[in-house]
């Protein structure tokens, strides 16, 4: 049975009706009226409370990355003989800074670096038995994130660079440190986030105690995901590739799709001397116009990233968390890359008694480092 106050409220309605339907027209527009202004308000406060937790989830990804690097700055006062002081500098100097060639500089103390690790494996990711099954490290890049000039630059590894490895015994344990292609040392471990460390702590003593604040060793077998995820990757092919694939001749211009892609980035032919050189070169020339295509698709749609995230977790380790990517994922979209960013470990290749191996340039070395984390301090 209807109560009584409804029943009063539908005899309103007819006499209105009947009476003035001009007055229930007006009513029915203010009660449409309230209720667009009702679901407008709450749609606001919706959108309010993502984007708020959207920016705190951004703030916690920020945070967590600056307070993970185990050093705060490398160390390059032993590499090179320090300048004497001048008097003046003397009374100013502060620890960290450095003298070379009668200039100073400070280390730029929010730059945020990550190392891309690209490992010789087709399959997911799966942990393996302690040993050296943890596939090799065929592409070594380190990303830098420079706030104060909103820059990435890139540093690119060979693969054959000689540096200290640490090596384990198959029940994990610490034997000795040796001389030997960098790209080994993700071999040893567990192929999984020990691995990654152990990768992490050769390039980052290769390159003075540099501070390395993530990490993504990637397999192989994703790069084919990665290419068609931002629509293809052009390239004006550097070197003859059509044993793998017709299409990839010398000279060519063509906009590499799944498996071409796959080969662009990974073959090299062993026989021949210094192919890990040209391959890094190959490498380099992909990864220089993927960031190009993966910028546009993030200022196209910030979720890409997260998405390709996700695709690609499977075939990938990362301690790349999703707040932090949710933080760097709109930063990188609108900081600048070009040609001029992209840098390359100098020195020499030669064959070794089994293998071949490069011997970086020191003095080169340190004067990149320089150039890329370091400003000149004025008085």
């Amino acid at each position: 049975m209807k109560s009584k106050k409804k029943r009063d409220r539908e005899a309103d309605l007819e006499k209105d009706l009947l009476l003035d339907p001009e007055k229930l027209a007006r009513k029915k527009k203010r009660r449409r009226r309230r209720l667009a202004v009702t679901i407008l308000c709450q749609i606001t406060v919706l959108f309010v409370i993502l984007a708020t937790a959207f920016q705190i989830l951004r703030m916690v990804g920020r945070n967590s990355l600056q307070g993970r690097a185990e050093a705060a700055a490398p160390d390059l006062s032993p590499i090179l003989a320090q300048q004497e002081l001048t008097q003046e500098e003397e009374q100013k100097w502060q620890q960290g800074w450095v003298k070379y060639e009668d200039r100073i500089y400070a280390y730029k103390e929010d730059t945020l670096t990550f190392l891309f690790m690209g490992i010789d494996k087709n399959s997911e990711v799966q942990e393996v038995a302690e040993g050296t099954n943890g596939g090799q490290a065929d592409a070594l890049f380190l990303a830098v994130m420079d706030p104060s000039e909103k820059a990435v630059r890139v540093i690119g590894i060979n693969r054959n660079t000689m540096a200290d490895i640490d090596i384990y015994n198959e029940e994990g344990a610490y034997v000795t440190t040796t001389k030997a292609q960098i790209a080994v040392q993700h071999g040893f471990g567990n192929g999984m986030e020990e691995s990654c460390g152990y990768q992490i702590k050769a390039v980052a003593k290769l390159l003075y105690g540099l501070p390395v604040h993530g990490y993504a060793a990637v397999n192989m077998s994703a790069i084919s995901d990665i290419n068609d995820a931002v629509g293809g990757v052009e390239v004006e092919v550097l070197e003859d590739l059509t044993v793998k694939d017709p299409a990839l001749a010398k000279g060519e211009r063509i906009r590499l799709t799944g498996e071409q892609a796959f080969w662009y980035v990974k073959y090299r032919d062993t026989e021949q001397f210094a192919s890990a050189d040209r391959r890094l070169d190959r490498q380099k020339q992909y990864l220089n116009a993927l960031i190009g295509a993966a910028k546009q698709a993030v200022r196209q749609d910030v979720t890409a990233a997260l998405e390709l995230y996700k695709e690609i977790s499977s075939r990938m380790v990362t301690d790349i968390t999703l707040d932090e990517a949710a933080y760097l994922a709109p930063i990188l979209a609108e900081y600048q890359f070009d040609t001029d960013h992209f840098y390359m470990l100098k020195g020499e290749t030669v064959k070794g008694e089994k293998f071949e191996e490069f011997y970086v340039d020191e003095e080169a070395l340190y004067e990149m480092i320089l150039e890329i984390f370091y400003e000149e301090v004025t008085f």
